[in-house]
């Protein structure tokens, strides 16, 4: 199961958010999303559980909650399917 997580401090890195989930399950990867152009976090990232009812604890145990200084609390839901073709591109003059 993939997990969506948003709310995260911006200072959290991979290793960090694979470790906070890690207390629900086996966890195959965490991935922060980063900005391409600041190289900084986006503030959400991707979580992928080893298996169903860890995610679903997962999101029971962790949504809601909030993380060091952060005031934002998380949101953890399961990632919704993305459908095809990527996003486009913005046209440049």
């Amino acid at each position: 199961m993939t997990l969506f997580v948003a709310g995260l401090p911006y200072d959290l890195d991979d290793a960090e958010l694979e470790e906070i989930f890690e207390k629900c399950g086996p966890v195959i990867s965490a991935k922060v999303s980063i900005d391409r152009e600041t190289g900084k976090s986006r503030g959400f990232g991707f979580v992928k559980m080893k298996n169903a009812q860890d995610g679903k604890d997962a999101i029971e145990l962790l949504n809601d909650i909030t993380l060091g200084r952060n005031k934002k609390p998380l949101v953890v839901k399961e990632a919704e399917e993305r459908g095809p073709g990527g996003g486009g591109g913005g046209y440049r003059r």
